[in-house]
């Protein structure tokens, strides 16, 4: 174990010697300033954007994330959004009073280079009603942001953590030996875990038109909480995304390399790789509406066991404008090819609705010989976002209904999987289940109050059977067999999951996000004669810039 550690940290500092090297070429070569990164990929941050990025007057593509800022910032002042209807002149405070809540810490503007370094922390204590140990998260780290000339912006960030977790969040760490969205821990002290991950990237625009991103981190597709396509929910990967806008459209192309923890591969190189490529057509058909079309295919690249052959990266899916199913077809291939649909209807400029569907599999002659056929693999999203709800201004409501039927997801050669670092590369519940999520949100000055509810049911898997929602599971081992006909969703142990969450935050620095939270929450896990609860308290002071999702 302690060798493929080792070996995954030599390729990710493999990964990096070229990205920190690039970063230097562009830091000697630049000239003008203005170009734009990305916009953190964080729910509080995007909800301030929210209202203006979906106006009506206006038709940006906002569900490929994270929105970068070279285009938002054609539509809209971002900045001015961000820093939430403060006033005044940062310059008329002094200098501790204007770093702690109006400005960056380090900031270098030397005309032709722009550049900010901040501190990133979370110090969170929490203590669970059933257990008597002190709970706490420690993670500090730096984050630092810069754009150089017109074309080039670039940013990194490193984390360094340990952490006490509550039972359930313990009891997964131990099942898939990775911290959730977060990486690979290893032990510390008698109870707690210590884990670091890094991100970074380097974008260029060369126009308005396009956009190159070469990174290291996590992309989400959709509008909603969550993704059925693709979503932040595992941790970072390399990556490179090509973004076209012309006219009414926008296409993207993503390149990705993910973790298969559960294979070696046999190379000396720790756990296997596995290729992912992504298209995504968004097409702005009316001011109102946008239709998303999605297709993706996953691949493993290390040893195959019956030939004995690597196969590495397929240049057959690098053309970026071809259609992924009649390639793999073409190929005889074996791989994991994944299609859906993204929608968007804008009532308003303060309501929209959103969904998605998703096919894994769509055998027509095998549905037409009886119901629930296992290779009917499919899912869906329905949600609706409401901003200044009762027209009360920055009260947001939002909910939003998942369906996934069994099985979806997986694959015949579970090294194939729609999976990375052992967690979804979509919805954490994985597949053969039913979730709600409602979410309201209210900003005051530098107030913000969120409640959430999750509701969800599924039908679980035991030791022993394989009902359709373990994903890391081989598919043509399905309990009612291969083909087989009477599968339906909530199959195997019915289970229900609740999850409450409510908080209350202080911004302190909206350039970080840097806030003071204190919250309480509630999870309730149901199975036939069996009641699992968890309830805590927490208080933080934190740099809040992505997802972490504890609510699964």
């Amino acid at each position: 174990m302690t060798e493929r550690k080792n070996a995954h940290k030599q390729n990710q500092e493999k990964f990096f010697s070229p990205l920190i090297l690039l970063s230097l070429i562009f830091l000697l070569s630049s000239h003008v300033i203005f170009a734009q990164g990305n916009l953190f990929l964080n729910n509080e941050i995007y909800s301030i954007v929210d209202k203006d990025a979906n106006a009506l007057n206006n038709e940006l593509h906002t569900s490929v994330k994270p929105l970068n800022l070279y285009f938002l910032n054609t539509k809209f002042n971002t900045d001015s959004l961000l820093n939430f209807n403060r006033t005044g002149d940062p310059k008329s405070y002094n200098l501790f009073i204007r770093k702690l809540r109006y400005e960056n810490l380090f900031i270098i503007d030397t005309g032709k280079l722009f550049l900010t370094i901040d501190p990133v922390f979370n110090f969170e204590f929490s203590k669970e009603k059933s257990n008597n140990r002190n709970l706490y998260n420690n993670t500090r780290g730096v984050t630092a942001r810069g754009k150089i000339g017109s074309e080039f912006a670039f940013e990194t960030s490193f984390y360094e953590n340990q952490s006490v977790f509550n039972n359930y969040i313990s009891n997964f760490i131990s099942l898939y030996r990775v911290v959730p969205g977060q990486g690979f821990p290893k032990g510390f002290k008698e109870y707690g875990k210590d884990y670091a991950y890094a991100s970074g990237l380097i974008s260029y625009s060369p126009n308005s038109t396009f956009n190159f991103q070469f990174g290291h981190g996590k992309n989400f597709i959709g509008d909603g909480y969550r993704s059925l396509l693709l979503s932040d929910n595992a941790f970072n990967y390399p990556y490179l995304k090509i973004t076209t806008n012309i006219w009414k459209f926008q296409y993207t192309n993503l390149f990705a390399s993910f973790l298969d923890l559960s294979s070696s591969s046999g190379f000396g190189y720790g756990w296997g790789k596995k290729f992912g490529t992504f298209h995504f057509l968004n097409i702005s058909l009316h001011k109102c509406f946008q239709v998303g079309l999605f297709e993706s295919i996953i691949w493993q690249s290390f040893e195959d066991s019956i030939s004995g052959k690597r196969r590495g990266f397929d240049v057959n899916y690098l053309n970026p404008v071809i259609f992924y199913r009649p390639v793999e077809y073409s190929l005889g291939s074996p791989d994991n090819a994944l299609i859906g649909l993204n929608l968007k209807f804008k009532a308003s400029n303060t309501v929209y609705f959103y969904g998605q569907f998703i096919i894994d599999d769509f055998d027509v002659a095998g549905m037409k010989k009886g119901k629930g056929y296992l290779l009917q693999k499919y899912g869906f999203q329905l949600g609706v976002k409401c901003l200044d709800l009762f027209k009360i201004k920055h009260l947001q409501f939002q909910t939003e209904f998942s369906q996934v039927q069994p099985y979806v997801y997986a694959h015949k050669d579970p090294h194939q999987n729609y999976v990375h670092y052992n967690q979804s590369l979509a919805h954490p519940l994985g597949a053969n289940f039913m979730e709600s999520v409602t979410i309201v949100r209210y900003r005051f000055r530098d107030f913000l109050v969120e409640a959430k509810f999750n509701y969800a049911l599924y039908g679980a898997d035991t030791a022993d059977s394989h009902w359709g929602k373990n994903i890391f599971k081989r598919d043509d081992l399905a309990q009612l067999g291969f083909p087989s006909w009477g599968n339906k969703v909530l199959q195997g142990v019915k289970t229900t999951l609740m999850y409450k969450d409510f908080r209350v935050s202080y911004v302190v620095n909206p350039k970080t996000n840097m806030n003071v939270s204190l919250g309480i929450t509630n999870r309730s896990l149901y199975v036939p004669g069996n009641k699992n609860e968890s309830y805590f308290v927490f208080v933080g002071l934190r740099t809040s810039l992505s997802n972490v999702y504890y609510d699964f």
